[in-house]
């Protein structure tokens, strides 16, 4: 074998092996992309698709394509479904604001050093770990008008002076229902901002005392400037979750979103058309119109917070 035969000969030996190598990522990738196609992205194609149908198990004869008529009726005929979004807004802006305030006002505490503060910071994650009926059934019993305990307690420092239905009166459903999911999502927010204070140098603060700055001005100077990103995303991540709220709303409603659908937002009102009343067709529909919104807010937060931006 000549001198230029061998060298052809180990350049191919070599090659091989740097094939495989190269092909070794997108094949350990690979059943996680299967996984994401089959549970995401075909689920998601079937909701664009069946939006364009009528489906209706209970009415098969009539099932068929219908093209943008179930888009249209939404925007033309339903008069409940901009009702629905205006509670789906509230819903969203209150819960998330609370939330994050609250969620704040705990995590700067737990950010002091205090005894059992290990204690009390384990303690602040027990509403978050909690299943989400658990919750629901519990602060439905809560705001029971027999036997619930918040009338109770409400009626012996005078607060009131006769047992009320929380979650059937006008004036007290949408707060009561605000109050529970409240106490759920605080947690979130406390753990993520009270990981992002431990990431801000003690340093800064020292610098701003000699300085002459008091709690106020490093709070607005250091600490919000610092827990900028982890306030908008997690801003943003909850909106999303509560946008999508189903459980808690249909748990403590007994699944009516009443009363007079005053707490009905756009996902209760998805299972109430696909759920409940087995049009497919027209939730899958309502569901797009959802995906949208979110979409399109979730674009334009992250444009106006400023978000990836340097300072």
């Amino acid at each position: 074998m000549s001198a230029n035969q061998s060298t052809v000969v180990n350049r191919a030996i070599v090659r091989k092996p740097k094939q495989r190598i190269q092909w070794l990522p997108y094949i350990l990738i690979a059943p996680a992309i299967v996984l994401i196609i089959v549970f995401l992205f075909y689920p998601v194609g079937n909701v664009f698709y069946f939006s364009l149908q009528k489906f209706n198990p209970a009415k098969a004869y009539e099932n068929g394509f219908v093209g943008l008529d179930n888009f249209k009726a939404i925007f033309t005929t339903d008069k409940l479904f901009i009702s629905t979004l205006w509670v789906s807004a509230k819903w969203v802006f209150v819960e998330v604001a609370l939330q994050l305030i609250f969620g704040l006002g705990i995590a700067l505490m737990l950010n002091q050093a205090f005894k059992f503060r290990g204690l009390f910071r384990s303690a602040a994650i027990l509403p978050w770990a909690i299943s989400g009926v658990v919750t629901s059934t519990l602060w439905q019993i809560l705001f029971n008008e027999q036997i619930g305990p918040i009338n109770d307690i409400f009626m012996k420092i005078g607060l009131i002076d006769h047992k009320i239905a929380w979650l059937s009166e006008v004036h007290t459903a949408f707060p009561a229902i605000v109050t529970a999911e409240l106490w759920r999502g605080i947690p979130f927010f406390t753990i993520a901002l009270l990981a992002g204070l431990q990431t801000i140098p003690g340093d800064l603060y020292e610098s701003a005392v000699v300085d002459g700055a008091g709690r106020w001005k490093s709070f607005i100077h250091i600490t919000l400037p610092f827990l900028k990103t982890t306030i908008i995303l997690t801003t943003l991540l909850r909106a999303v979750w509560e946008f999508n709220n189903v459980d808690l709303i249909f748990v403590m409603t007994n699944g009516t979103g009443g009363p007079i659908d005053l707490t009905t937002t756009l996902p209760m009102y998805i299972v109430k058309q696909a759920i409940v009343a087995q049009d497919f067709g027209y939730g899958s529909a309502l569901t797009v119109i959802g995906f949208i919104i979110l979409l399109l807010f979730a674009v334009f937060y992250l444009k106006l917070s400023g978000y990836g931006k340097e300072e």
